[in-house]
């Protein structure tokens, strides 16, 4: 077994990082650096090679949670910590430079705004997109984990961050994990409670979008939207 510290320097991740940029770098490499120690039987770069092995695709990475992490030969809780902290500081970074660009015009703009997040989830995710007088989103926020229903979507948290952000107007969504984008009786519900609020608060609804798998539905227009 070679460890990192045997390798020529031109060889080591880090070296290799500074020398050449992270663009350089192989999966496994740049793995190697996030994990930072291997095991009694592995150096860090056969753990990282034996860890992405797991993984169909690459992208299937994001959806591993703390506890699947922490039962992968060789993974403690530090080692989990930071390549979740890792992912999902990427994932922000590549949504807000999104919505510094995205003006909202139609529901496949949401749905092309959120699809890689939501699509792949096993629950379903409820989220409010606040929105300026242009259309332009100020702000995605994730504000509730679950099958949605009127009672446990509180206008309250949803209007909070409206009133921060000084918002014209909001849009929903939320993903249906089974992939069909058919609103629920509740989904209904839920919408009408939260458009009641709205009235009442002074902010525009503009529509509630329920991502499925390739496709959208908007309770708006009551209109579903397909794509390849």
């Amino acid at each position: 077994m070679l460890l990192i510290k045997e390798m020529m320097d031109d060889d080591k991740p880090r070296e290799r990082l500074i020398q050449q940029g992270a663009e350089a770098l192989s999966n496994y490499e740049l793995l190697a650096i996030l994990l930072h120690t291997g095991t009694k039987s592995q150096s860090v770069i056969e753990l990282s090679r034996t860890v992405l092995h797991r993984f169909d695709q690459l992208k299937d990475i994001e959806k591993v949670c703390f506890q699947e992490w922490i039962q992968m030969p060789g993974i403690g809780p530090a080692k989990a910590c930071t390549v979740l902290a890792a992912l999902e500081l990427s994932k922000r970074v590549r949504y807000n430079q999104d919505e510094k660009i995205i003006q909202i015009q139609t529901p496949s703009h949401i749905y092309h705004h959120l699809k890689n997040q939501l699509n792949h989830l096993e629950q379903e995710h409820f989220y409010t997109v606040y929105l300026d007088m242009k259309n332009q989103i100020l702000s995605t926020k994730r504000l509730y984990i679950g099958t949605l229903n009127q009672s446990n979507i509180h206008p309250r948290e949803v209007f909070k961050q409206a009133v921060k952000l000084a918002a014209a107007s909001v849009i929903f969504v939320h993903n249906h994990p089974s992939g069909d984008s058919s609103p629920s009786a509740a989904d209904y519900k839920a919408t009408e409670q939260l458009e009641q609020a709205a009235r009442i608060m002074g902010f525009v609804v503009i529509d509630h979008i329920v991502i499925g798998k390739k496709e959208c539905y908007s309770i708006k227009e009551n209109r579903k939207y397909h794509f390849e």
